[in-house]
């Protein structure tokens, strides 16, 4: 072989490597419990939720049971979630690098993108209510107005923040979620200050309508759909307990957060949009508060905004949508030019267009990625068993090519399930991830794993393609080369 034609071989032996999107070693995974649970305070707490607690009001339910619903919902899909975020505990891979697996080295794309296109759109939207709550800020004690201006700036500040990585990420998450929660207690407390001034008890104040509890419940569920499916992105860098084939134990470190910070703080929030809801007809309490608020209240009315838009932004919509873009192209785009694309595109998408229709957004979405759901965990734990051929993840010519580098089982499930999610997309969560689940299941087995053999499958109780749970991480050598080493070796 030539000195050319070598070059070329190690050259498309790294076509789909970028260092962002490599294995993570369990040594490396720098956020603790109480980290992550700070991480997920911050995502919680996002505007659009306080519209679904006024929801659960709006349809005649009382504040207990809207908060119980929500709070069950949330539970819910933080369970759920625990089956996607082993990818990232065993493996230390992240979202779009394992989709070639069920998708394909080339089909991974188009889930992957849709998914990162989506998380730019939310940053756009994050950042257009943050750039609002600045400018009122600018406004009151400046008497300086420009929305636009602070979007730009704000935005481009959130952009800088995550490039510095995902320990930057932490800090400001363990900064702004006791903030964020000691401002959201002082925003009930308000409240309800409101609601008693109109002689109204925000506990058994009923309106007239006649919703129901399951679509409510189920609607919950839609919301984190999206970081439901691309958790591995941030559970790569949870600490994690090698050496354990205990699933409690190799996850414990992710409990706290998808179990006690996602519920406990979604229900919150919810509640404060129903008790806005009922106090005074707007399910919006920011600008409720604004209204009548002066001084340090108001400072620290817009300062949560800020924070809430800021926390979510870092870690459920930057970090996921530039891994995609580095996933699409990883020979041209690196980490810091994905955070930088993610930015652009989210800026560029007017988002103040996508909130007049903000919940039409929300199902469709919601419909296509929830059935990704489904084809991971069924790809994940019900074909592979947790095994995976990590290498082959990196190779253009390994297994995973499948038909031209698609899985048409991948595709085929994804936009059948997808599709008739999106058509009732009041229950989408409930229809897509089983429907994708058994259409995946079916698909591969009958139709795929006859014609392209999976290496990780031969031996299904064997641990040669384990990392974590076996004491072992996955390292790239060079030119598209791994090796497994022992958990802590050089």
């Amino acid at each position: 072989m030539s000195m050319t034609e070598r070059l070329d071989a190690r050259a498309e032996r790294s076509a789909l490597i970028e260092e962002s999107i490599l294995p993570i070693r369990a040594a490396q995974r720098p956020i603790g419990a109480l980290g992550y649970a700070w991480i997920w305070v911050g995502i919680a707490v996002i505007i659009a939720t306080y519209s679904l607690g006024a929801t659960g009001i709006q349809g005649g339910f009382g504040l207990g049971t809207v908060a119980l619903t929500i709070l069950l919902a949330n539970l819910a899909i933080g369970a759920f979630m625990l089956l996607t975020a082993d990818i990232g505990t065993e493996h230390g891979i992240s979202f779009a690098v394992y989709l070639r697996a069920p998708f394909g080295i080339h089909g991974t794309h188009l889930p992957a993108v849709s998914r990162g296109l989506v998380a730019a759109m939310w940053f756009g939207i994050q950042t257009y209510l943050g750039a609002l709550a600045l400018n009122g800020i600018g406004e009151y004690f400046l008497g300086f107005s420009n929305w636009f201006l602070w979007y730009a700036a704000f935005a481009a500040v959130q952009v800088a923040n995550t490039m510095l990585g995902i320990r930057s990420v932490e800090r400001l998450a363990a900064l702004a979620a006791p903030a964020i929660i000691a401002i959201s207690v002082w925003m009930y407390f308000t409240l309800e200050g409101i609601a008693e001034t109109k002689g109204l008890n925000i506990w058994t104040f009923r309106a007239e309508g006649q919703a129901s509890l399951i679509v409510l419940f189920i609607a919950n569920m839609s919301f984190w759909s999206t970081m439901a499916i691309d958790i591995p992105n941030l559970t790569r860098f949870v600490h994690t307990r090698t050496g354990t084939r205990s699933f409690l134990e190799r996850n414990r470190s992710i409990f706290l957060a998808q179990l006690v910070a996602l519920p406990a703080t979604q229900a919150m929030i919810a509640g404060i949009g129903a008790i806005s809801f009922i106090a005074t007809g707007n399910w919006n309490p920011v600008e409720v508060i604004q209204g009548d608020a002066q001084g340090l209240a108001l400072l620290a009315l817009l300062v949560l905004v800020v924070l809430a838009q800021w926390s979510t932004n870092n870690s459920a919509n930057l970090i996921p949508a530039a891994l995609t873009f580095v996933n699409l192209a990883p020979r041209v785009i690196s980490y810091r030019g994905g955070v930088a694309l993610a930015g652009v595109v989210g800026t560029l998408c007017f988002p103040w267009q996508i909130l007049d229709n903000l919940f039409m957004f929300l199902g469709y979405y919601g419909a296509f990625l929830s059935a990704i759901g489904g084809i991971m965990v069924a790809d994940y734990h019900a074909i592979r068993r947790r095994r995976v051929n990590v290498p082959a993840l990196f190779d253009l010519h390994g297994q995973y090519r499948y038909f031209s580098g698609v899985n048409p089982a991948g595709m085929v499930a994804w936009l059948v399930a997808g599709g008739i999610a999106a058509w009732w997309s009041a229950y989408a969560f409930v229809i897509g991830f089983p429907l994708g689940f058994l259409l995946y299941l079916f698909l591969m087995r009958t139709w795929v794993l006859p014609q392209y053999r999976q290496e990780e499958l031969a031996d299904r109780t064997g641990d040669d393609f384990l990392a974590a749970s076996v004491g072992m991480d996955w390292v790239h050598v060079a030119g598209g080369r791994f090796v497994r080493k022992p958990c802590g070796a050089a």
